[in-house]
């Protein structure tokens, strides 16, 4: 299956009180643990979404702002999906170094044509580490205009 993928980066790291992207795991920074596993999946593009577009940010990685309404990761998965030129968006936080290439490729293997895949972890969905339909760019910006996260 041929999809694209996004790296959620837009958060302000408030309780770490650091940014979480540059947070060293294992010797690296987070954003290169989790760019390298969303790379051994091989999508047709990558992007990141965040506030701002970072200088860490390689430049085969495909910038994306953070539309307002600000309603957290969904903003940078709605902005994602206007982008993305497959079906499908594989959508991964910064912060889940422990999620493994096995495991975002089960989840990629269960695509269908307009449904996306959002897993279970413990009887609780993992909204941060799916798959998305480009159909569901609706639903998100309905989402995020009916909400008050902004």
């Amino acid at each position: 299956m041929i999809f694209s993928a996004v790296l959620l980066a837009g958060g302000e790291s408030r309780r770490m009180g650091t940014d979480k992207a540059t947070f060293l795991f294992c010797g690296k920074p987070l954003w290169q643990v989790q760019l390298e596993t969303l790379r051994k999946l091989r999508p047709a593009e990558i992007f990141l979404s965040a506030r701002t577009d970072p200088s860490w940010r390689p430049d085969d990685v495909q910038f994306i702002a953070d539309v307002p309404p600000l309603c957290g990761p969904l903003s940078g998965v709605a902005a994602s999906l206007v982008k993305i030129h497959t079906a499908h968006l594989l959508a991964l936080a910064i912060d889940m170094p422990f999620m493994t290439e096995n495991y975002l490729r089960w989840i990629c293997d269960a695509i269908e044509p307009g449904r996306g895949v959002v897993a279970k972890i413990d009887n609780r969905a993992e909204p941060l580490a799916a798959v998305y339909p480009r159909e569901a760019e609706i639903e998100f910006r309905k989402f995020c205009a009916n909400s008050s996260c902004s």
